[in-house]
């Protein structure tokens, strides 16, 4: 007896050749300001006007980083954007141009990969970014490799080891929502407006893209996208100094942001200022400023510079006693 395919079932990748697959998606992927020569050669050209060029790159792996019954293809397309043009924004650069590299089970659905396309182009369109090539692979689970790249314009990097004692500790963005809307998803019991919002957040991260470049032209000391946390993140960031951060009474700080967390907190039996302090993903700027330079848009103040104390360069809670932060937060491999 001869099988009978439906033709009416939704196209899998496994339908395809890799040529068909890529006609497909690639006319939804953006052009940017800075391509020269598109995807489709061997490899694409991107004008660097400043001579020198940034570069980052990031993975995300399935049931990792995402899952696909928590959100979209079209939300993981945003989010891989938008995590690695908060990197190159750190370093007080303008994103020009990302490659995506994709490992793809040969069941997964062509219109899941259709909607990974629109969402890296919701993220870098708006941005000039152009999404100039990558690769395809076969494999047991979805990954998306993403390397981006950007230009100074003509400034200096901003670093993580630039802080230096008397500067004022600032950061831009929201933060703690993203480890909030994870913590929705994972228990599954809130279902209200600031949940959806959480939930957002953590889908898709909005960084400030426009902060990093105007603290590098306000005179950022250093700077880094808040990832892994802003107490982990913070502590990298004084040991590349050779520092502490002092960081300000969270309830002043950030005031706002524990206020719109606190009463999800309480539905979720959780503490919102360790969403605040230990969660990641929000992908903010941290950065530091000199005392007589003016915040620029977008950042408020969260803290101060000082010598370090007899622990060595860390992040302290209170400066009163001096308590020192635990090293907590975001770690691949010790979850």
């Amino acid at each position: 007896m001869t099988a009978v395919t439906d033709s009416r079932a939704p196209a899998i990748v496994a339908d395809l050749s890799e040529a068909e697959l890529i006609a497909r998606f690639a006319p939804l992927l953006p052009r940017g300001r800075r391509t020269v020569v598109p995807t489709g050669d061997d490899a694409a050209v991107v004008a660097a006007p400043d001579g020198r060029f940034v570069v980052s790159t990031d993975v995300l792996v399935e049931d990792h980083h995402f899952r696909r019954g928590w959100g979209t293809a079209r939300d993981v397309g945003a989010r891989a954007a938008a995590q690695n043009l908060a990197d190159i924004v750190a370093m007080g650069a303008v994103p020009t141009s990302m490659v995506v590299g994709t490992v793809l089970p040969p069941a997964t659905p062509v219109e899941w990969v259709l909607d990974l396309a629109r969402g890296l182009a919701d993220v870098c369109a708006p941005l000039g970014v152009g999404v100039d090539g990558g690769d395809l692979s076969a494999g047991e689970r979805i990954v998306v490799a993403v390397t981006v790249h950007g230009d100074l314009e003509g400034r200096a990097p901003v670093l993580r080891s630039g802080a230096r004692p008397g500067h004022v500790v600032a950061h831009a963005g929201v933060i703690g929502w993203a480890t909030a809307g994870y913590a929705v998803l994972a228990t599954g019991h809130a279902h209200d407006d600031v949940a959806a919002a959480a939930v957002g957040a953590f889908l898709r991260p909005t960084p400030p893209y426009d902060a990093g470049p105007a603290a590098a032209g306000a005179g950022a000391s250093a700077m880094m996208d808040v990832s892994d946390g802003l107490l982990r993140d913070a502590g990298r960031m004084a040991r590349a100094s050779g520092v502490d951060l002092v960081l300000d009474p969270v309830s002043e700080s950030l005031a706002a942001d524990l206020e719109g967390l606190a009463p999800l907190a309480r539905t979720l039996g959780a503490h919102p200022v360790v969403w605040l302090l230990a969660g990641g993903e929000d992908h903010g700027l941290l950065a530091t400023f000199p005392p007589d330079r003016a915040l620029p848009p977008g950042f408020r103040r969260i803290g101060v510079v000082a010598e370090p104390g007899p622990v060595g360069p860390a992040v302290v809670l209170d400066p009163r006693d001096r308590t020192h932060a635990a090293d907590t937060g975001w770690d691949h491999f010790r979850p």
